[in-house]
């Protein structure tokens, strides 16, 4: 879980993003595939509250919308924000909420959660220990963390001068889960992105990873 410091992907690149970010269809696609693993994994109903973190322009949790009670659309990144505000308007959406939040940076909300969900946001939080004790912290006893993240790769899937994690090793990740206090982990392949290298097609598989916090 080496860190690069040459290059940092900060709020003020995705804000440029945000605007074209929906128009990618492997995001859209990924969002949806995502969403699906998380049905499978989670009993969803109508009373559990949720927080995506690092929701980007919503991708995963509008799928899920219908689904869950109350969702806590949070992200550093202003420009995605407003994408998700006018989302949620023109689609007359009542139970989701945009919050700008940093959870290493800022006050933690006062709300707590059944479920919290995070996809591709793992790799660019720099302390991995740090946020899966934040998310415990969050969670209600008994409730589910969603991680969608890459698997561990050699550094090309954004540059290896970007300051990422490079993916994640599961057997790592799934020893810092239990260590921050949850149980149950499980881990699935849930999506493979395809990206040009050169000449040649590299896939780089996308993992759900599934907990509890403890005291169910």
């Amino acid at each position: 879980m080496t860190r690069n410091p040459t290059t940092k992907l900060d709020a003020a690149h995705f804000d440029s993003k945000a605007r074209q970010w929906d128009d990618n269809p492997v995001f859209k696609e990924r969002g949806l595939k995502i969403a699906d693993a998380v049905r499978r994994a989670v009993p969803l109903d109508r009373t559990m509250s949720a927080l995506d973190y690092g929701c980007g322009t919503g991708l995963l949790s509008f799928p899920l919308r219908d689904e869950l009670g109350s969702i806590v659309m949070a992200d550093s990144s202003a420009g995605m924000l407003e994408v998700v505000a006018e989302k949620i308007a023109a689609q007359g959406v009542r139970n989701m909420t945009p919050m700008r939040l940093d959870l290493l940076a800022d006050p933690l909300p006062a709300q707590r959660f059944d479920l919290i969900v995070t996809a591709m946001t793992l790799h660019h939080v720099p302390d991995t220990d740090a946020i899966l004790a934040v998310f415990r912290d969050l969670l209600n006893p008994g409730g589910y963390l969603c991680i969608a993240d890459l698997d561990q790769e050699d550094g090309s899937f954004h540059g290896i001068e970007v300051d990422v994690h490079h993916g994640f090793d599961r057997g790592d990740l799934g020893r810092r889960a239990e260590q921050a206090g949850f149980s149950g982990i499980g881990f699935q392949t849930v999506f493979s992105i395809a990206k040009q290298q050169g000449d040649s097609t590299r896939d780089y598989p996308v993992f759900l990873l599934t907990a509890r916090r403890a005291g169910a």
